[in-house]
């Protein structure tokens, strides 16, 4: 049995290879410095090599900043791994890479800078950046950061923005933004706010398609172009990864801006004057991200969306450094962590050395999962036991659920920890106990499916019976001996 070829979507081992520029020393050589750099994913600045962000564990509340591989180079996902194995962690902050501790962004909520929102669960989402395993600010309504601001633009001063979002993981609620905004949580008046929005909301009414969108939250208002009006340029992003883009002289003109992250070059949805009551801006100079600016002190955040990487820039970029800025996005090699497509078949092939020959499978005899051999002399019940549908999320669209090849809509579930193959019952719990987020294999190569309800568990195999796991827990099976090869799992050619 020969697996998949995914190299381009497998993480690699060992240390990577500083950029001779990041996109923050591109904005320096035109005239534009960066005033505030944030990621989870890598360096911003060819130099920088402090901390990317902090994770905080829910078991006993300890945290850890999570640096770089080398200086200038991708997050060290595997010291978030090894701090966060066994429970669950979350983003409780994003550095800036500048410097400047008044723009490291802290969550909206009790323990961070107080409010009504909560931390983004660190682990939701994986993905490769230059073929390395790092983790995205995969932020869900209820989620939202803040800083307070130090020598970012104020009034009508210009100001350039971009962020690196995901073209996939979008809603219509108010507001996925990064970038200016009040420092009081309150809408303070027509251009307070100078911030990249994406998302599928239609503020004015009146668009052409359902987005998701690179709009200006300017406050009091979502705009696609230079009015109320809906802009005929706007073209939707739906890419997994989508560069976002707003520079805004803060007197007369704005440009929005977005790309396919991974390949291509910038399209201008609009370049002209700024909307009638906007000129001159009256920015604030706080940052937020993932909400609106008059949130999250007493309301909570109601827009989903990713972050993996932003910054802001003093002045007003040229075009030229703006698609040098795209053109290092692209070369940065962001890659999804996962290859699996809604009704294609899969076989899952055990990874730890003793079992090579061993595929996921449901017991014939009772509902049980197993691992077991199966070869090409099988009998066709064996192969097709050993195969899985792929469907949608049954409760995270984002995410998938495994049906059976041979008994329509029974699929893999857990209960009690331990994974059966039962007919789907409608009921939530049923839903979420059958959903699994794909991830880059926790042993650096293939995949691991992580429960969407139990996110530090995984799918393994112990004792050649399948469970969802921990990296060491209570149960025999989260022993931590041979935890990364028992919960990854090669996407093979489907026997059946």
């Amino acid at each position: 049995m020969v697996a998949l070829a995914l190299p381009a979507l497998v993480a690699l081992a060992g240390t990577s290879q500083a950029a001779a520029q990041g996109p923050c020393d591109i904005y320096a050589a035109g005239g534009t410095p960066c005033v505030a750099a944030h990621s989870t994913t890598r360096a911003l600045f060819a130099s920088y090599s402090g901390p990317l962000y902090q994770v905080q564990r829910t078991s006993d509340s300890a945290v850890r900043d999570i640096g770089l591989l080398s200086a200038g180079g991708v997050a060290d996902a595997a010291a978030q791994d090894s701090f966060c194995a066994g429970t669950v962690c979350t983003i409780t902050r994003v550095y800036d890479q500048t410097g400047s501790s008044g723009n490291t962004l802290v969550y909206q909520g009790p323990g961070g800078t107080g409010g009504a929102d909560t931390a983004a669960v660190a682990t939701t989402e994986a993905m490769t950046v230059g073929g390395h395993k790092a983790y995205a600010l995969y932020i869900k309504p209820g989620n939202s950061y803040f800083a307070g601001g130090s020598g970012v633009p104020t009034g009508s001063s210009p100001e350039g923005e971009y962020m690196v979002t995901s073209g996939t993981h979008v809603n219509n609620g108010c507001c996925f933004d990064y970038g200016n905004t009040e420092t009081d949580h309150r809408a303070d008046g027509n251009g307070a706010m100078d911030a990249i929005n994406f998302g599928t909301e239609c503020w004015f009414g009146g668009c052409s398609g359902t987005g998701p969108w690179v709009q200006a939250d300017l406050e009091n208002g979502l705009f696609a172009g230079g009015s109320k009006a809906w802009n005929p340029n706007q073209v939707a992003q739906t890419s997994p990864f989508v560069t976002a883009m707003l520079k805004n002289s803060g007197t007369t003109q704005m440009a929005l801006q977005g790309a396919n992250a991974q390949s291509g070059s910038l399209t201008k949805f609009y370049g002209g004057a700024l909307p009638s009551g906007y000129n001159p801006m009256h920015k604030q100079g706080a940052i937020i991200l993932g909400s609106g600016g008059d949130c999250c002190q007493t309301n909570r955040n109601d827009s989903a969306g990713t972050f993996y990487e932003g910054a802001m820039v003093k002045g007003y970029p040229s075009d030229a450094t703006d698609a040098a800025v795209q053109a290092n996005i692209a070369a940065a090699g962001y890659a999804t962590g996962t290859p699996f497509t809604a009704g294609a078949k899969v076989s899952l092939q055990a990874t730890t050395s003793c079992c090579t020959n061993d595929y996921l499978q449901h017991d014939t005899g009772d509902d049980r999962v197993v691992i077991a051999p199966v070869t090409a002399g099988s009998s066709a019940t064996d192969k097709a036991d050993a195969t899985w549908i792929i469907r949608p999320g049954l409760a995270d669209g984002t995410c998938l659920s495994f049906e059976s090849a041979n008994a329509a809509g029974s699929y893999l579930r857990h209960y009690a920890f331990q994974l059966h193959l039962t007919p789907k019952d409608g009921t939530a719990q049923f839903a979420a106990d059958a959903t699994f987020c794909p991830q880059p294999g926790n042993s650096g190569t293939g995949y691991s499916f992580q429960s969407v309800n139990y996110p530090a568990k995984y799918i393994r195999h112990y004792a050649s019976t399948a469970y969802i796991a921990s990296n060491g827990g209570t149960n025999a099976w989260d022993t931590t001996s041979l935890w990364r090869a028992d919960t990854t799992w090669l996407a093979a050619t489907p026997w059946s």
